[in-house]
């Protein structure tokens, strides 16, 4: 008992973490400030398959953008996809960014998106999936108590894409990856006790913050 006691002490959930950025703007067109009515939208990228991108991952980009020393103006991802029906209703959507060139030169679609104020648009790509799990833990209950003795393992792995698209521009600015891997543990002596590895939330906070620092640093003055 001693010694299995001692080895859960030690466990704790813990997660690594990988942010890259890739910047397609080239030296001479840095990205322009964005102006007080000017706003960010959030979107899951549509895949239509059982690995799209969690509605809780976009909204936690996109409430940490909103927070912070220099927010970001937010427009709802409901509330841009009822402003601007039906073109990104589901079954209309553009799938990645590269197809909205083809949706802006529809007639009307443009000036809409500027009547709302959306400068840039963020496609969020990606999903949590767990690679690896094992372990075991019994558990008896009777007349005179329980508990449960074991321990219980889960990997998990979150990779997610934002690409960064410029409506004024019409162009994609760049694109944010963030991978995090990390192990949850489920010991028990009597008594189980999740140690959680919030994979998810790891990779939402590095891809917000980074996203921050893209549009942001090296800016140019709003014309």
């Amino acid at each position: 008992m001693a010694g299995l006691f001692s080895c859960i002490v030690m466990l704790g959930a813990c997660v690594s973490s990988q942010i890259e950025e890739f910047r397609h703007e080239t030296g001479d067109r840095p990205i322009e400030a964005i102006k007080e009515f000017e706003s960010v939208v959030v979107l899951i990228r549509r895949t239509h398959t059982a690995q799209e991108t969690e509605k809780s991952f976009v909204e936690c980009v996109s409430k940490k953008l909103q927070s912070g020393r220099k927010p970001f103006r937010i427009t709802e991802q409901a509330q841009f996809v009822d402003l601007m029906f039906p073109y990104f209703e589901p079954e209309l959507a553009p799938n990645n960014p590269y197809e909205m060139p083809a949706l802006l030169a529809k007639p009307g679609v443009l000036d809409r998106i500027n009547d709302i104020g959306v400068r840039y648009v963020i496609w969020i790509d990606g999903s949590t999936e767990t690679l690896d799990q094992g372990g075991s833990m019994t558990c008896a209950f009777g007349g005179a108590g329980g508990g449960c003795l074991g321990i219980t393992w889960r990997e998990k792995e979150s990779s997610y894409e934002a690409s960064i698209w410029d409506l004024k521009r019409q162009r994609v600015a760049g694109t944010i990856s963030a991978q995090t891997k990390g192990t949850s543990y489920m010991p028990a002596l009597i008594i189980p006790i999740p140690l959680i590895a919030r994979t998810a939330k790891v990779a939402c906070n590095g891809l917000a913050e980074q996203i921050h620092s893209f549009l942001t640093e090296g800016q140019v003055p709003a014309r």
